[in-house]
């Protein structure tokens, strides 16, 4: 399966005959669809009054080819300023002189219709066109099609950005894992020695060995609040999963999955920064939650 953005953009232009049977100029007819990220599949269609009868098979051919996202189609009929004015229909001149007829019997003090009004009105009635089903799904399959393929294309290199991300976030846990024992150790000797320390400064009787034994026990405590191992082997885990539904991504889609594992990845990082007694821990723990964050804006726009 491929990985897909939310975010996109189709248009298509197409030629058709007026409505008006007696019209010589074809119509050119506009379509757009444009899609940015959402939560949900959000559709809104904008199309002419004569449209809307396509509204309901319109809607099941987006659902039926998108998952996520804030959807726009927008049908229009457009014209270019070249082509210049509209020669009224003969139908519809007559149609006008009957009712400036009427008009003016009932109100003879009535403006008669100007020829930039008449040109108005015509414009109008020859905006009106009518596409049949068999022309109208086919062409916006067609750039359904385009809009799906550019979001492909900006998905793979989502993907690629991420893919980066986990490895540069590989390179961190690599670095912090070797932190622990070398912490632990430096910690288990300066308890030792502060113990010492107090044996020779203060009578407490106690033994050198009880002290030491307790230097011991206080050091591995330390250890045992400060190991972040659990974190890291999680950490890992989550990275491969990510990478796992990248290079093979579901047919049901990776934005959701992406999501959790992110909130899970920024929680094991806040837990190295929560946990770090050294500030090679700390800085390794707040690059690892820059990269998360850009992670996690990236993943807001895939499917």
């Amino acid at each position: 399966m491929a990985l897909y953005s939310m975010t996109g953009y189709a248009s298509a232009q197409m030629d058709w005959p007026s409505a008006d049977p007696t019209a010589t100029r074809r119509q050119r007819l506009g379509l757009e669809i444009r899609s940015v990220n959402s939560r949900f599949l959000d559709l809104s269609l904008r199309l002419p009054d004569e449209w809307r009868s396509h509204e309901t098979a319109l809607r099941e051919l987006l659902t039926q080819q998108l998952r996520r996202g804030k959807v726009e189609l927008r049908l229009y009929v457009e014209r270019s300023p070249a082509d210049g004015p509209i020669e009224p229909a003969p139908a519809l001149l007559q149609q006008l002189n009957r009712l400036q007829d009427t008009v003016t019997s009932w109100l003879p003090d009535a403006q008669p219709l100007s020829v930039a009004e008449v040109l108005r009105l015509a414009e109008g009635q020859t905006t009106q066109v009518a596409v049949p089903a068999s022309a109208l799904t086919p062409w916006v399959k067609r750039t359904l099609k385009q809009l799906n393929e550019a979001r492909q294309r900006e998905g793979q290199k989502l993907a690629e950005a991420l893919l980066e991300r986990t490895r540069q976030l590989h390179r961190l846990a690599e670095q912090a894992r070797p932190l622990v024992p070398q912490l632990v150790e430096s910690q288990r000797q300066k308890f030792l020695e502060r113990w010492r320390e107090a044996l020779q400064t203060a009578a407490t009787g106690i033994t050198p060995a009880a002290a030491e034994e307790r230097a011991l026990t206080e050091a591995t405590a330390f250890a045992i609040r400060i190991d972040v191992a659990e974190e890291i082997t999680r950490l890992l885990a989550h990275l491969q999963e990510i990478e796992r539904l990248l290079q093979h991504p579901p047919a049901e889609g990776v934005g959701k999955r992406l999501d959790f594992l992110i909130q899970e990845l920024h929680r094991e990082a806040n837990t190295l920064g929560y946990k770090s007694a050294v500030l090679e821990m700390t800085r390794i723990s707040v690059d690892m939650k820059v990269l998360i964050e850009q992670m996690r804006e990236q993943v807001q726009n895939l499917e």
